[in-house]
């Protein structure tokens, strides 16, 4: 096929009018394109006036040589093969590979492994996407919080509760492969090729369960409410796993994909000797503005023709410390993320048609280890669980999340907010100061004018603050070497975001990849 770049489109333009510009391009009539495919499509909203589409096409033509000759110095190529490329040969062990978590992580090292025979047996905490629903919706409504099977754990890892959100700033050729495999698992064709492709909350519980019923199918064994406890050693070599329940599996390789959540396993990790250090992460807010005003600062009048805008903003305060947005949910809700009794945490979500009335954004600052107040490979955890405990205690002990408007927390107003907040179960008004430390709200005040003047309306007296965004990412990195094995025995593989080597979905999942393909390697017969 033929690679295109380049090619504009306005925002209101259409499928045949794509076709006639690449044809033109081509030298050739629309008859003689005999198939076209949209490989990627970005948005321009540089200047208001001009918003449009920019598209790269791979089209199929009759004597692609001769259009190709012709066609030099046009942004016009041979299409390269992105096609993700199996290790060759064969691989045979004795002892099944153990997945330890189900998050992204852990479900495309458990695909892999079995789609090269491996026969994986995959661990998860928490319960499978229906169990996981009911325990999830049971705490919102009513802050009845199941430890084991909530928004951090459980079929999918944390961020099947999320947006979805697939960008990634790695540029692996594996993101084809995971992107691939979630549209064969029913998720929306168009996250191939959109710039910042989300598949949403309610479509992407379907995937995750689709893709583990692959597993399945093709020999691998996935386990939920299995919650590993302790990791068997001899000498330097991985030998088992216990579950909380006793049962011992005998393996000589755990791929430990965790997620920045289990906090639990961190502490018996650091206990067994497993070699950790201290990470840098972030903490903060989040920021809820009414989504018709996003829509109209980035887009001016073309954003009823526009999906509902997002945003992504950074700033460096006077004193050096970065803040910044995350997880930017166009449409969406702020939601309790909570998995410890007595410590409150939130996070956002969006649907696949983010049709909520409300944006929302995490607005985080960086926390460095010298923050943490020890050197303890575990203090950062700590850290986040003494903000968590204050904004439980906050909002009165009942995972009300406590609220502050964006005027009262700067000080130019005592005004409540208007915003509605979109948080479940309930929220309380509430001083942040009692909660974050000075840092922290110094470095948030500095910045959210700042970012007023880069998005219209971002610092609005009545836009809503609900704390406290604390599972950002992890605190804590399991060292692992280049073949992605700990230092500490042989055969252990921290995986993931929650082993501090990955920063999303699609990153975490080529992570897993990447392992799987180290024990292929392993066992290469």
């Amino acid at each position: 096929m033929i690679r295109m770049t380049d090619l504009k489109l306005p925002v209101d333009g259409t499928e045949g009018q794509l076709k006639k510009k690449a044809a033109k391009a081509l030298g050739i009539t629309v008859e003689d394109l005999l198939e076209m495919q949209i490989f990627r499509r970005s948005l321009d909203a540089r200047k208001k006036d001009q918003i449009h589409y920019v598209y790269v096409l791979d089209v199929a033509v009759a004597d692609e040589k001769k259009v190709l000759s012709k066609a030099k110095g046009k942004n016009i190529s041979q299409t390269p093969d992105l096609s993700y490329a199996f290790p060759q040969g064969k691989a045979q062990c004795n002892k099944r590979p153990v997945v330890v978590g189900f998050g992204p992580g852990g479900m495309f090292a458990a695909l892999l492994l079995a789609e090269m025979g491996l026969n994986p047996i995959v661990l998860e905490r928490g319960g499978d996407v229906e169990s996981r629903q009911k325990a999830i919706s049971l705490f919102w409504e009513e802050g009845r919080l199941d430890t084991e099977n909530n928004v951090q754990f459980g079929e999918g890892g944390a961020g099947t509760f999320s947006d979805g959100k697939l960008t990634t700033r790695i540029k692996d050729p594996r993101c084809r492969k995971v992107l691939e495999e979630m549209v064969e698992a029913n998720a929306p064709k168009e996250i191939l090729y959109d710039a910042k492709p989300h598949i949403g909350t309610d479509l992407l519980r379907g995937v995750v369960k689709r893709i583990r019923e692959k597993i399945v199918s093709l020999g691998g064994e996935v386990r939920f409410f299995a919650k590993v406890t302790d990791i068997l050693v001899e000498g330097n070599q991985v030998k088992g796993v216990t579950l909380e329940n006793g049962e011992k599996i005998e393996t000589h390789d755990v791929i430990l994909a965790i997620g920045h959540s289990a906090r639990d396993t961190f502490e018996m990790l650091h206990k067994k000797g497993v070699f950790l250090e201290q990470k840098p992460f972030a903490m903060g807010v989040r920021i809820e503005h009414p989504q018709k005003m996003i829509d109209f600062a980035q887009y001016g009048d073309a954003a009823a023709k526009l999906p509902p805008a997002d945003y992504r903003l950074t700033y460096t305060t006077k004193k050096g410390r970065g803040v910044y947005t995350f997880c930017m949910c166009p449409g969406g809700y702020v939601v309790a993320a909570a998995s410890e009794e007595g410590r409150l945490a939130i996070n956002g979500m969006s649907e696949h048609a983010r049709d909520g009335e409300n944006a929302n954004s995490a607005l985080l600052v960086q926390v460095f280890p010298k923050d943490f107040g020890s050197d303890h490979p575990l203090e950062g955890m700590y850290f986040q669980r003494r903000l968590e405990e204050k904004a439980f205690a906050l909002g009165g002990g009942d995972y009300t999340a406590p609220i502050q408007s964006v005027g009262a927390f700067l000080g130019t107003s005592k005004k409540n907010p208007k915003v509605c907040p979109t948080y479940r179960p309930k929220t309380k008004e509430g001083n942040l100061d009692e909660i974050l430390p000075p840092f922290m709200t110094e470095a948030m005040r500095e910045t959210i004018p700042e970012m007023g003047k880069r998005l219209k309306g971002f610092d609005r007296e009545d836009a809503v603050l609900t704390a406290v965004e604390s599972r950002s990412s992890s605190p804590v990195r399991i060292l692992r070497n280049g073949d992605g094995v700990s230092p500490w025995a042989e055969g252990l593989y921290p995986v993931g975001e929650g082993a501090g080597y990955a920063g999303g979905i699609v990153s975490a999942a080529v992570d897993g990849i990447l392992v799987a393909e180290n024990i292929f390697h392993k066992y290469k017969i």
